[in-house]
């Protein structure tokens, strides 16, 4: 006779019922536990960065979902993303009102209840096969992810578990499978931590009736004491050594190639928020002095003279490919540090009432280079253009601040900057494992960031450089992130972050890196591990179909 969840109906034919041995835990211990899962996600991420509460958030929920009906996991899966997203994405509420943030995070929360969805539907397998627990944990994280970061408009996949890693060993398996082999593996410890814990819970506790005899909620018989603990040490064992194994996977200290010095110049901006564009002539003007300044040091001899500098996203918000005076500032620092620099910059066109978020690269002596221009590929849905403007504004008029539509670039931002190939990914694209990996795949030798934190704060921009931290580990490149306000910093293969610059600060960071031709695993893999992951996910859910609906015919 199957033993049904306790806020179920007892009947065995009952629509949506979770199937399989033993109980839910009790709804007045899953609700809080679905909070506290949040909670701890929230606290792995920068800018808190306790890495080890990713694994306990994603075993908490784990446990609050297993054997509930579908509403009910994806009541919890929801209240898990509301106390992530909500606080993890406040950022954006800073300056553009309540609305965005709060339509962003319960959009993103309804991933998370999907997730809970699916635990749910998969318990029957968790409870069939005794290790199946960790595993399909892990593959419904990836399965979850994979969805959430490509719908809708392209996806958002800030708040990936891989995201939270950046301290933690197992940041070195990016170097075997991207992102998605580093949430697979931390979903998998939580797994590993919600099977100890289910086990010590099921053996601690008494039969809930004489029909349950002496099994437990795993479906065995009941053990004597002695044997009590195995079945709990085992999988936290388990746990900790595959924690610990990420140490053991070799990444590159340093690139193999030619070295090259590189500054990073942030110029700050006058003041923070949405109107640091009608700044635009100051910001540009920051970044112009900035380098005017570190020319002068260099020929004092007190800095190492550069071979490239790299500008934030938006230090010319003013085209200079058609502003003379822009164009001509721009030139004056080129010129005075003798070298040529990535401008982050808004290009108008290319027709009326578009422009474009590109790195345009800028030499001495001979101006703009037309041929090194990267365009922005993935603009961000709702704040650099709008998608069904029309239907948007019916939600909020404030969609019309954004009068221009930023318009898509189409080739990879390989650019060739004399001294070294840049991997050129703009703000939120380093998130986007295509955007990054496909500038790898052409040549790029350094991974850089531009990027413009004017409008959030330092969390977010904490946040950011854990991805930058990731990419360089994935691919095995030296990286860095240029940020307008901070926070700005170079970043080794082995994502170790040096010179790290203050928020809504001017700085200029220089350092000599050692460039990197070489492919990693998880570069020559590409997209397989997602794709090969995600499969499973599916496949679970099939599997687990199959198992409800032979349960259901069997006879009570």
């Amino acid at each position: 006779m199957t033993i049904l969840d306790r806020d179920d109906t007892h009947s065995p034919a009952a629509p949506s019922q979770p199937v399989g041995t033993g109980r839910p835990l009790p709804l007045r211990v899953a609700v809080p536990l679905a909070v506290a899962a949040g909670l701890a996600l929230l606290v792995a991420f920068p800018p808190y960065g306790v890495w080890p509460l990713a694994p306990v958030g994603v075993a908490l929920l784990a446990a609050a979902a297993h054997r509930r009906r579908l509403r009910a996991g994806a009541g919890l899966g929801f209240l898990t993303g509301v106390a992530l997203f909500a606080p993890l994405l406040a950022w954006t509420n800073l300056h553009t009102g309540y609305l965005p943030w709060v339509l962003l995070s319960l959009l993103q929360a309804g991933y998370l209840a999907l997730l809970g969805v699916a635990t749910a539907w998969v318990s029957p397998l968790a409870d069939r096969v005794r290790w199946a627990w960790p595993v399909l944990t892990g593959l419904l994280w990836v399965g979850q992810e994979a969805l959430r970061d490509r719908t809708p408009f392209g996806g958002f996949p800030w708040g990936r578990l891989a995201f939270s890693q950046d301290t933690s060993p197992l940041l070195r398996l990016a170097a075997l499978g991207g992102a998605p082999l580093v949430t697979f593996t931390t979903a998998l410890v939580g797994g590993l931590l919600v099977t100890a814990a289910w086990r010590a819970w099921a053996a601690a506790r008494p039969p809930a009736s004489p029909a349950e005899g002496s099994q437990d909620a795993d479906g065995g018989r009941g053990v004597t004491s002695a044997r009590r603990w195995a079945p709990v040490a085992a999988p936290a064992a388990v746990a900790l050594a595959l924690t610990a194994g990420g140490l053991l996977v070799p990444v590159a200290t340093a690139g193999s190639g030619a070295t090259t010095t590189v500054a990073i110049v942030q110029g700050n901006v006058p003041r923070l928020g949405l109107d640091f564009n009608a700044q635009r002539q100051a910001v540009l003007n920051n970044h112009v002095d900035a380098t005017i300044e570190l020319a002068a040091r260099v020929t004092a001899g007190q800095e190492r003279r550069p071979d490239l500098v790299v500008w934030p996203e938006n230090s010319s918000d003013i085209d200079p490919l058609r502003n003379p005076t822009a164009g001509a500032r721009i030139s004056q620092a080129a010129d005075t540090i003798g070298a040529p620099i990535l401008v982050g910059a808004v290009l108008l066109g290319p027709g009326p009432g578009q422009v474009r978020n590109a790195g345009i690269l800028w030499h001495p002596g001979t101006g703009a280079d037309l041929d090194q221009l990267y365009t922005k590929r993935h603009p961000v849905p709702f704040a650099e253009y709008v998608p069904l403007r029309d239907i948007a504004r019916m939600v909020s008029k404030q969609v019309d601040l954004i009068r221009s539509d930023f318009v898509p670039g189409s080739t990879p931002g390989v650019v060739r900057a004399g001294p070294a190939v840049l991997g050129d990914v703009i703000c939120f694209e380093v998130a986007y494992d295509h955007v990054v990996r496909d500038t790898v795949d052409g040549g790029a030798q350094l991974l850089v960031v531009q990027t413009n934190n004017a409008t959030f704060n330092v969390a977010e921009a904490r946040q950011q450089m854990a991805m930058v931290r990731l990419r360089a580990v994935e691919h095995g490149r030296p990286a860095l992130m240029a940020s307008t306000v901070g926070v700005s910093g170079f970043v080794a293969p082995d994502g170790r972050v040096s010179d790290a610059t203050g928020f809504n600060t001017r700085e200029v960071v220089v350092r000599q890196l050692r460039l990197d031709d070489g492919r990693t695993l998880a570069t020559r893999l590409g997209w397989w591990p997602e794709v090969t992951l995600a499969a499973l996910a599916v496949a679970a859910l099939v599997g687990a179909a199959v198992l409800r609906r032979r349960q259901r015919v069997m006879p009570g």
